[in-house]
């Protein structure tokens, strides 16, 4: 009598399916364990499209590609020489407030409300900078209509102490923090004013309501002034390209778990060696290959490399070995199965940049030590 083979097939899709299952769930834990090794949590998934993403800041660009030069890797990864503090992440958040009406007695006057999630932040991470920046961005069809608009911008900004209620005075439940005039000219005037010790408040839950950025123009015949005409909430016209304000927050924070004092050390490109002995070997790490190009941003990829080979006796001193390891290969030359060889391990390492999005869509820019190995030995 034949053998039914549906059986067996049916337990063979079974073991499949279960291999294949503990195959990916490895994966993911082995995913898991490289983020948090990068001091993530999980896998960012920024909500924006590839083509919607915030543009990365030039100066975000810069200071990549400073610690990308190989002059600069001796300096220490773990201060931004830029604005001088202490930190291995320089985060840009973005602007998450609205437009706002009704707040102010001024009638001439525009509110904008600005938000800045600081929640982003992990815990551990010390604050050493948050900057305000805010950018007046005058963008005209005609040369007519600059000299018809506002030529300068009376600019005062609040911080919020506590929420108000839709259409109650809230005059009383805002500080003033800054009051000054900007000319608006076709290249774009700026601000900057530090908030690190408020920002470092909104850490805490149910102490961000956000700053109030109120903008009255000077110089101006009210009648021709239609974005600004009372009952106008939007600070913007249809005539322009760019809005009238853009604002973001440079957060410099400090991961104390992975700055250690050491120097920076350029990478080194090792040739592929064919030894058995132990040296430095070439591994390119592919961000794509890993599923990864969707949040980092540069670099593509990097060389890590790795440590393979054997330790044997005598030690050369190529090898780079402790006093103990070239005692311990003498003693495995003697007794081989009762004392193993010495480890081919990294003695030498070198950092890395990454510039990537978070969840918020926030453009950040982070500092890694000890990611790429330059040199091998055998302890």
């Amino acid at each position: 009598m034949k053998a039914n083979p549906a059986p067996l097939l049916l337990l063979s899709v079974c073991f499949s399916g279960v291999y294949l299952l503990s195959h990916v769930e490895e994966l993911k834990t082995q995913e898991r364990l490289f983020l948090s090794s990068l001091g993530l949590s999980a896998r960012p998934r920024p909500a924006a499209s590839l083509q919607a993403r915030r543009h990365v800041p030039s100066a975000l660009w810069k200071m990549f590609r400073r610690s990308e030069n190989i002059q600069a890797q001796e300096s220490d990864p773990c201060t931004v020489s830029e604005y001088g503090v202490r930190g291995n992440i320089i985060r840009y958040v973005q602007d998450q407030g609205r437009l706002v009406s009704g707040w102010s007695s001024c009638q001439l006057c525009v509110e904008k409300q600005l938000f800045f999630n600081m929640s982003v932040l992990q815990p551990v991470e010390l604050l050493s900078l948050a900057q305000l920046e805010i950018k007046f961005l005058w963008k005209p069809f005609s040369h007519t209509e600059l000299l018809q608009g506002p030529r300068a911008l009376s600019v005062s900004l609040y911080k919020v102490i506590r929420a108000t209620l839709r259409g109650a005075n809230a005059q009383g439940n805002r500080r003033l923090l800054l009051s000054q005039s900007v000319q608006l000219q076709p290249d774009p005037a700026s601000i900057t004013l530090d908030l690190t010790s408020l920002a470092d408040s909104w850490r805490k839950p149910g102490r961000n309501y956000g700053l109030i950025l109120e903008l009255l123009p000077l110089s101006v015949d009210p009648e021709e002034l239609l974005p600004f005409r009372p009952g106008n909430s939007l600070p913007l016209d249809p005539a322009y390209t760019l809005p009238l304000v853009q604002a973001s927050l440079v957060a410099v924070s400090l991961n104390p778990h992975q700055c250690r004092s050491r120097q920076r050390r350029s990478a080194v490109h090792l040739p592929v060696s064919p030894s058995n002995v132990c040296k430095a070997r070439r591994l390119y790490i592919d961000f794509k290959d890993v599923g990864w190009q969707d949040w980092i941003i540069a670099p593509q990829g990097y060389m890590a490399n790795y440590c393979h080979g054997e330790c044997p006796f005598p030690l050369s001193e190529s090898l780079n070995g402790t006093n103990h390891a070239i005692l311990q290969t003498l003693v495995h030359s003697l007794d081989p199965h009762s004392t193993p060889q010495p480890c081919c391990v990294p003695i030498r390492l070198s950092p890395i940049s990454m510039l990537y999005y978070d969840n918020n869509d926030n453009v950040v820019l982070r500092h890694y030590q000890d990611m790429v190995v330059d040199e091998c030995g055998c302890r």
